[in-house]
């Protein structure tokens, strides 16, 4: 007994430090079992909570074009509330309310019409009051399995990987933007991965950039290298009125499957109806702010917003509204807002926790390569900044092909170090003096030793566009693309 009293002594810190690591452990195991009881209760929550109390019924009086009249669900319906139709050959098309005449509906299919008809029967669910305003427009029940997945605007699966798991988070698909007054600050700088744009267009957490360029100036294969080497935690990629034969070349190849694990890509091809193709951006946002919402630094890559105003355009035209500027409504510019701004910083937490942040980079398909044509004027007007592909440096081999002095970011200088920001408007001045030159010096008009600047920018200005061209599958930092400008304007002439 004595020889166990004194073995005990000897090995009481041990056995006490052994205690209390199996302690943590219990309580972090007690801890997870009670996390994922809630998330199971919430799914459960969420999953009967959404079902209808009951439906009511119309019926198609008219088709005309790409839209139909319904009778019978006038003064209980509202715009933006959906509709399920049978055809005559028995399919139950889902469309969408997006005008009213009357007191009849005007409605637009997320199918083909075919085979709808005047008398089809049409079916509106009904729900308690309290869910009638959260459900209005549709929502999304998003959750982690969603990752490395590429999807519908619905949430259905494209990529044969088999079905998501069910239940998640509640999205709304047209949701509000936060609160201007309880919004968070724009996040420190956020690493792209791209030379070009970190130097010349550098980019904090939760701002939101523009990428304009024309058809075939290598804008696919710039998001691809941004989903793959920006620094953050998500990426959510859109691909609104995409051709189809491109979406597996730019998820396997563009993308890759490194980048493809931390990425959600959401597909509504070109030859989708008008109202899918708008739903594609939707789905985005509301993805994007799930994980927002769980404090993760989320990038969001829409190609392109000029596909989703066309889309815009169809539903507005088929509505009734009368044409305005280069025949879009008035409805697409009031609707632009509303979409864009919902990305960027996430509200304040109340838990002290840092909020989430949504880094957006929205593509732009500049029609005739008009930079001031009305979809990129209203959203370079919106955005906190812009990136600039020219055709001209794309046709002279330099990738990726964006136009530095033509270029803004909006949150530069302040995210940058005084150094830095020097680096930058002495590249920049080069450049431009050597953008100027180049012809002169091309017909060997210019004479070195005239201008002590002039000779400066010759010499640094091919070798700043050696410096910022890069391959799709290199992916570059943001501090050694500084060391390396740094080195090269410290080369003595």
């Amino acid at each position: 007994m004595r020889d166990f009293l004194e073995l005990f002594k000897e090995k009481e810190g041990e056995i006490f430090s052994q205690l209390q690591i199996l302690n943590q452990g219990l309580a972090a195991f007690v801890e997870k079992v009670e996390n994922d009881l809630a998330s199971l209760s919430s799914v459960i929550h969420t999953a009967t909570d959404i079902v209808p109390v009951g439906s009511l019924n119309g019926e198609v009086i008219n088709i005309s074009g790409l839209s139909g009249t319904v009778r019978g669900i006038g003064g209980f319906t509202g715009i933006g509330d959906r509709v399920s139709i049978t055809s005559l050959d028995g399919r139950v098309i889902k469309a969408e309310i997006v005008a009213f005449q009357g007191q009849d509906a005007v409605v637009m299919a997320y199918d083909s019409l075919e085979g709808i008809g005047a008398g089809c029967p049409v079916s509106f669910p009904l729900y308690p009051r309290e869910l009638r305003r959260s459900l209005a427009g549709g929502v999304l029940q998003v959750n982690d399995s969603w990752l490395g997945r590429v999807i519908d605007p619905t949430g259905r699966p494209l990529d044969g990987k088999g079905d998501l798991i069910p239940g998640g988070t509640p999205q709304k698909l047209h949701g509000s933007p936060p609160e201007a007054a309880t919004r968070a600050r724009l996040g420190p700088r956020i690493d792209l991965g791209v030379k070009a744009m970190n130097l010349f267009t550098t980019c904090r957490q939760g701002q939101r950039l523009g990428l304009f360029a024309g058809s075939g100036v290598g804008k696919s294969t710039l998001l691809g290298m941004l989903a793959r080497n920006t620094v953050c935690d998500v990426a959510i990629i859109s691909l609104v009125g995409e051709r189809g034969r491109e979406v597996r070349e730019f998820t396997e190849d563009d993308l890759g499957p490194d980048g493809l694990k931390k990425a959600v890509v959401i597909v509504a091809t070109s030859d989708t109806s008008a109202l899918m193709r708008r739903e594609a951006a939707y789905a985005a946002l509301a993805t994007a702010e799930y994980f927002r919402d769980q404090g993760k630094s989320v990038l969001l890559l829409m190609d392109s917003v000029t596909r989703f105003c066309q889309a815009l355009r169809e539903i507005g035209l088929s509505a009734g509204e009368p044409p305005a500027t280069r025949g879009y409504p008035p409805s697409v510019f009031a609707t632009l807002p509303r979409l864009l701004e919902r990305a960027g910083p996430g509200p304040v937490r109340k838990d002290g926790k840092a909020s989430g942040q949504i880094t957006a980079l929205f593509s732009v398909l500049v029609e005739g390569d008009d930079q001031n044509e009305p979809v990129s004027d209203a959203v370079r007007g919106i955005l906190d900044g812009h990136v600039v592909m020219d055709r001209e440096i794309a046709d002279s081999g330099r990738y990726p092909a964006i136009n530095v002095l033509k270029s803004l970011s909006r949150s530069v200088p302040g995210c940058n170090g005084l150094e830095e920001n020097a680096l930058v408007r002495e590249a920049r001045a080069l450049l431009a003096s050597w953008n100027d030159l180049r012809d002169l010096v091309r017909l060997g008009a210019y004479k070195a030793g005239s201008d002590p600047q002039a000779d400066r920018a010759i010499k640094f200005g091919p070798m700043i566009e050696a410096l910022i061209t890069q391959n799709k599958d290199e992916g570059v930092s943001l501090k050694d693309a500084f060391q390396e400008l740094k080195r090269l304007l410290q080369t003595p002439l």
